[in-house]
């Protein structure tokens, strides 16, 4: 039987800002890990290229496998995400099925219906009136059965909007950060003191490992830990003392927004979603907490601190 240290932990979409906190994370544990993406990395020579579209290619990506992390953040556009993450789900799990391997979703939340409760849990009603909504139903709702039907082992890690070093993707850097370090006014399509929850991507990784390594997780969604209550007013704020900076945060009215949601693809992707922003959202962390009461969730202002100065040293680089 071989010794958990020695079983190897395979990251799908190892080039994202996801799947590179896990592999940090494996590798201050010490575990034996792969690292796998669909396209090569220039400061990461040990990442295995895989299309995880083509069945062949999966099945080799994940062939000795014990844990399988489906971290894969396709490009913001519910066309790709339509045509593509079906059928990556679909090879996913019959890939984990041939190797016996267990498989770890890193999911959000999208599929909750509107209007979230304050706060909301993994019992959340899942009725989702956005298209990405009902594509994430979707995709969770394929494993969850491939799970009940006893295929494979799994379960599915939700995470709220993440933030921190590499999150180039992330709303909080791209509307935010990088405007600020562009010499830019930070922009929103929402209010900046309507409070969110935010997850750390170090928390992310730690949690998503600690739920992996637990046989009694298995087969159930879990919401990863997330920080306190913030605004996107104290976002800046914070983000300002890091940069020696005094932004304001400018938002967009809603008629500018209709109108460029017409001729901009990625405020139309985005105005779908903006639900999320345009109302408080507190995600419960409650049922993690309860299963790992020990574990610590990095502050806000710790977090977004460390995020600033990556982003400004890298800026520098």
């Amino acid at each position: 039987m071989k010794n958990q240290n020695d079983e190897l932990h395979t990251v799908l979409g190892a080039n994202g800002a996801m799947g590179k906190a896990l592999a940090d994370e494996l590798k201050k544990r010490k575990l034996h890990y792969k690292l796998v993406s669909r396209n090569s990395s220039p400061d990461n020579q040990t990442i295995e290229k895989a299309d995880l579209t083509n069945k062949e290619e999966t099945l080799q990506a994940i062939k000795e496998s014990r844990y399988v992390y489906l971290c894969v953040g396709l490009p913001y556009s519910t066309k790709i995400w339509t045509e593509q993450w079906p059928i990556i789900m679909q090879n996913v799990i019959a890939a984990c099925a041939v190797h016996n391997s267990k498989l770890i979703f890193f999911d959000n939340v999208y599929s909750y219906s509107q209007p979230l409760s304050i706060p909301f849990d993994e019992k959340m009603s899942q009725k989702p009136t956005t298209k990405k909504g009902e594509l994430r139903k979707y995709i969770a709702d394929v494993m969850l059965n491939a799970v009940a039907e006893k295929r494979i082992d799994g379960l599915i890690a939700r995470s709220a909007d993440f933030y921190g070093p590499n999150a180039k993707n992330s709303i909080l850097y791209i509307s935010i950060l990088k405007k600020m370090l562009q010499g830019k006014k930070p922009q929103s399509l929402s209010n900046g003191n309507i409070a969110h929850t935010y997850a750390y991507l170090a928390d992310n990784a730690k949690a998503i490992l600690e739920l992996s390594l637990r046989n009694d997780c298995y087969g159930e969604i879990w919401h990863l830990p997330v920080s306190n209550l913030t605004t996107l007013d104290q976002v800046v704020k914070i983000f300002n003392q890091v940069l020696k900076k005094e932004y304001k945060l400018q938002v967009m009215p809603k008629f500018m927004i209709n109108i460029l949601s017409r001729f901009i693809p990625m405020i139309k992707e985005v105005k779908e979603m903006q639900y999320q922003f345009d109302n408080e959202y507190k995600m419960s962390h409650q049922k993690f907490m309860t299963q790992f009461p020990d574990f610590e969730i990095t502050p806000i202002e710790k977090g977004l601190t460390e995020m600033a100065n990556y982003f400004k040293n890298a800026v520098r680089d």
